[in-house]
């Protein structure tokens, strides 16, 4: 089944390439691309600027492979990469002594001339290009829009890093988070940058992309470091933003430990400067109620999993009911909400990067300090955290014994939502990965309903076993199960 998928009217030699760079960041081994369309309509434009996006910073040299009739590579990634022209083709049995349809099964193929194949392989997508006025080409993309769904969303973001200057970078995948956006960085001859891929936002009030361009605003006005916003297309959700470089406080520790007191001191500070400011009257609240609610995650899906149904089930109005007791009094502050140690950026003496800030809430202080410190990701020595405690404490007047009870409260909610979410992640979405921090996790819920003030969720938690290792292999046995 082959379909149009997306076409481009009017192209440039500078977005044939950006077009090839995008789908660069986006093929993997088996993928086809069959290069169609006459002779100067820029087939090998595209696959020379598409093979040399793939080799990253130290490109071969791309010939084309007319009279050689094949050309092969290898990609930064050791993927192979084969570059085939059959214009000079005289019999379709040439190409199993060219090794060609071997190839076709693992590595990243791109065939100029398909038509002097046949039948023409399955599953390919294919590329015909097509001269128009003025030195530019219609592009069309066709192909099966099962597998090659994604094609119409790498030409928007193609012909968006084009509008905005970019569309000689080449583009490379980031690390992505549970969610459904994408990122990418850059690298062009100016330098680096990011691309946030956001396809839900459409341009909506309220969606993700509107949360982070207003939070942006907010903290950049403020002299907070987010990244600096470089080129917007709300309404197709994509988004262009500075780099602030690969060395996230994570990876700083991971190399330095014995950084671990100064970094943390740093995030004190910046957490009791965030806090000298009300927070902005866009975000939501998270209070006592809202709390509880998210609280519920846990019992509706950690206690069955773990073999004890109906544990737990009065976590949430425990939870309630403390939060009136510990934190009513206190006025909310802004939290970032995922703020953690790879959300984080270390710039030296610079100010610390923010990233991932779109969910922002207005809570009870001791919230943000919960999150950074009583990390599901990393291990933060004790002593680190009573120092980062007692330093923001004391940078902001908090009543001591009160505000501890509170990070105790807030630290267990949080905990026990995140155990929730791991759970729901691995048995209804498939996502292993996250099991591995349950022990973590659970620790810290501990540590924190150990406080005296903490008594009736310790009792409303009895009866639900921890993460153990045989609790935590059969989740992983039943990955994907719950529907």
């Amino acid at each position: 089944m082959s379909d149009i998928l997306s076409v481009i009217d009017s192209a440039d030699e500078a977005l044939t390439a950006g077009l090839a760079r995008a789908l660069a960041a986006v093929l993997a081994p088996g993928d086809t691309l069959l290069l169609d369309g006459p002779v100067g309509a820029g087939k090998t434009h595209f696959a020379r600027a598409l093979i040399r996006a793939r080799q990253g910073d130290a490109p071969e040299d791309v010939p084309s492979p007319t009279f050689t009739l094949v050309q092969s590579y290898l990609d930064a990634r050791g993927v192979e990469i084969w570059h085939a022209d059959l214009y000079r083709l005289t019999d379709p049995s040439e190409l199993v002594e060219l090794g060609l349809e071997d190839a076709m099964d693992h590595a990243i193929t791109l065939i100029e001339w398909p038509d002097r194949m046949t039948p023409p392989p399955p599953g390919a997508l294919t590329v015909t290009l097509a001269a128009t006025a003025d030195d530019r080409r219609r592009i069309t993309l066709s192909g099966d829009p099962a597998r090659w769904a994604h094609v119409p969303r790498m030409v928007q973001i193609a012909q968006f890093l084009h509008g905005a200057g970019w569309a000689g970078a080449r583009v490379e995948p980031l690390a992505g988070d549970a969610s459904s956006r994408r990122y990418f960085r850059l690298i062009g001859d100016s330098g680096t940058a990011v691309l946030m891929d956001d396809p839900t936002s459409s341009g909506q009030p309220g969606s993700d992309m509107a949360r982070y361009l207003a939070m942006t605003r907010w903290l950049r006005a403020r002299g907070f470091h987010a990244p600096e916003i470089l080129a917007l297309s709300e309404p197709e959700g994509l988004l262009l933003a500075e780099d602030l470089g690969d060395d996230l406080i994570a990876r700083v520790l991971d190399r330095d430990p014995q950084a671990a007191a100064p970094i943390y001191d740093r995030i004190a500070d910046l957490v009791a400067e965030l806090h000298r400011h009300p927070p902005p009257g866009f975000v939501p609240p998270l209070d006592g109620p809202a709390l509880a609610q998210q609280s519920e995650l846990f019992a509706a899906w950690y206690p069955a999993a773990a073999g004890r149904p109906g544990a737990g089930a009065g976590v949430a109005a425990t939870i309630a009911a403390l939060h009136a007791q510990l934190c009513a009094d206190a006025s909310p502050a802004l939290s970032l909400r995922d703020f953690h140690a790879e959300n984080l950026v270390w710039r030296g003496e610079a100010p610390i990067g923010l990233l991932d800030f779109q969910d922002a809430v207005a809570v009870h202080p001791a919230y943000e300090l919960a999150s950074v410190l009583q990390d599901a990701r990393r291990d933060v020595a004790p002593e680190i955290e009573e120092r980062a405690l007692s330093r923001y404490i004391a940078a902001t007047g908090q009543d001591e014994a009160r505000f501890r009870a509170a990070y105790a409260l807030l630290g267990a909610a949080r905990n026990l939502r995140i155990i929730g979410i791991f759970t729901r992640l691995c048995l209804r979405d498939g996502k292993t990965r996250y099991l591995d921090f349950m022990p973590r996790v659970w620790d810290a819920i501990a540590r924190d309903i150990a406080h005296p003030a903490l008594a009736p969720l310790s009792a409303a938690l009895r009866d639900v076993p921890p993460p153990s290792p045989d609790i935590i292999a059969a989740l992983r046995a039943r990955a994907g199960d719950v529907r």
